[in-house]
């Protein structure tokens, strides 16, 4: 464990840019955890009287046509966003890299069963897939979940598939079947580990798109309902104001949005610094 913090240091030290990209992962990771203690006001009470103010001191983001405060409102939404990403992306990443790396391990009728079910769920539109799978299941939020994982499964089938092909007659793996492990502990215990680094960038770069992929469908009124906090029906409440001069109803959580993509993507490039065993010296 110490050498790999040590090499963590040394990796984020030597690159300024995956450094913001964990910070920027801490402060979100904050968010979601305090930020309904953190929050100033309650971010579904509701007050007439100061509706459509501008970012002020009292409003660092200003209020919303109900008179909500937005920095409140932005700053809660981040459990709830990152709840759905994490969560779709685990169970995607449990599904497709399981079921890829059986694929290019095993072969045979394996293989052909994954690879038809990843082709079939890509022939899709798979943003318009997922709005299907939630309107015939329910705008709930497990449901989102379900869907961001399904739409993501062919990702990790895939690239699981690929490298577990390549491995699968290295001379570790070899040696491990010589030394008498079954297929199933070669498999779990000396195949998939050795895949991690890569499909660890993967998850980052999923979180990013999971992230989207839940605003999106809030945007269009198929994910999480109102009053909920939730950066994408923020961003669809705000819209309707922007022509009227009310920009910063929508600006901000469209800016935490988009913060949060920015943060997973360049997360992934760390992680696999970090990760990836030929990187240490």
């Amino acid at each position: 464990m110490l050498p790999l913090l040590r090499h963590a240091r040394y990796v984020l030290s030597g690159n300024p840019v995956t450094g913001l990209a964990f910070a920027l992962f801490a402060m979100f990771l904050v968010a979601a955890i305090f930020g309904p203690w953190l929050a100033p006001y309650n971010p579904l009470q509701s007050n007439a009287a100061m509706a459509l103010k501008p970012p002020s001191a009292a409003h660092w983001f200003g209020t919303d046509q109900l008179g909500r405060d937005i920095f409140s409102r932005v700053l809660v939404a981040t459990r709830l966003d990152l709840t759905i990403a994490f969560a779709s992306v685990i169970l995607a990443f449990m599904l497709g890299a399981l079921s890829g790396v059986a694929a290019g391990y095993f072969g045979g009728w394996t293989d052909r069963v994954v690879g038809r079910l990843a082709d079939t769920i890509m022939a899709f539109p798979l943003f318009v897939l997922a709005m299907g799978i939630v309107a015939a299941l329910g705008n709930k939020v497990v449901n989102i979940v379900i869907a961001t994982a399904i739409i993501n499964f062919p990702l990790y089938a895939r690239v699981a598939r690929a490298e577990a092909n390549v491995r699968r007659e290295a001379g570790f793996v070899e040696a491990a079947r010589l030394s008498g492990n079954g297929e199933a502990r070669v498999l779990l215990g000396h195949v998939l580990p050795n895949i991690m680094p890569i499909m660890m960038v993967q998850m980052s770069l999923t979180m990013g798109y999971a992230i989207l992929n839940a605003a999106g469908l809030s945007f269009i009124g198929l994910g999480v309902r109102p009053p909920d906090a939730e950066w994408g029906i923020m961003v669809a409440e705000g819209a309707n104001f922007i022509q009227s001069g009310e920009w910063w109803i929508a600006l901000f959580p469209g800016a935490a949005l988009m913060l949060a993509v920015f943060c997973f993507n360049l997360l992934g490039d760390g992680l696999r610094d970090i990760i990836d065993p030929r990187q240490r010296t």
